[in-house]
């Protein structure tokens, strides 16, 4: 079973230091206590930085503080983020399941030519998926897989 909780890549996530605008990223996982993502630049261990999805309503913000970066051969950085809060921690957990339920609801539209209200696509999704959507009692840690 995963430790982390994979991240559509359709739907963008915004990292940027607090004074900056930022640049949007590819989230690739997230756990219980934090999140990897592939970013364009390195950063240090410990900075603290905003992670955003503006794609939900109301947009998920929060601070997170690096963990670890490294290079990846692409000339990317991957990095692991610790959340700073178990209260971002939970809220990013259900972001990240509206952003599954977009995605089901935009490959159901290209795979079967279904178009579904957002309100469909969380009852079938849920009916489909809520079951095996990362439990709570997943491990801490932040290691990609």
């Amino acid at each position: 079973m995963r430790s982390f909780i994979r991240h559509p890549t359709d739907i963008p996530v915004r990292l940027a230091c607090a004074d900056a605008q930022g640049n949007e990223q590819s989230l690739q996982n997230v756990s219980c206590g934090g999140v990897c993502c592939v970013s364009d630049e390195p950063y240090a261990s410990g900075a603290l930085l905003n992670l955003s999805i503006r794609h939900v309503v109301p947009p998920f913000e929060c601070t997170v503080r690096v963990v670890w970066c490294r290079p990846r051969p692409s000339g990317q950085y991957e990095l692991g983020l610790e959340f700073l809060s178990e209260e971002d921690a939970y809220a990013a957990r259900m972001v990240e399941q509206v952003c599954h339920i977009e995605h089901y609801r935009r490959e159901v539209a290209r795979q079967e030519g279904r178009a579904l209200t957002p309100e469909e696509a969380a009852q079938e999704w849920i009916r489909k998926f809520a079951k095996t959507f990362a439990p709570d009692d997943r491990p801490r840690d932040l290691a990609c897989h």
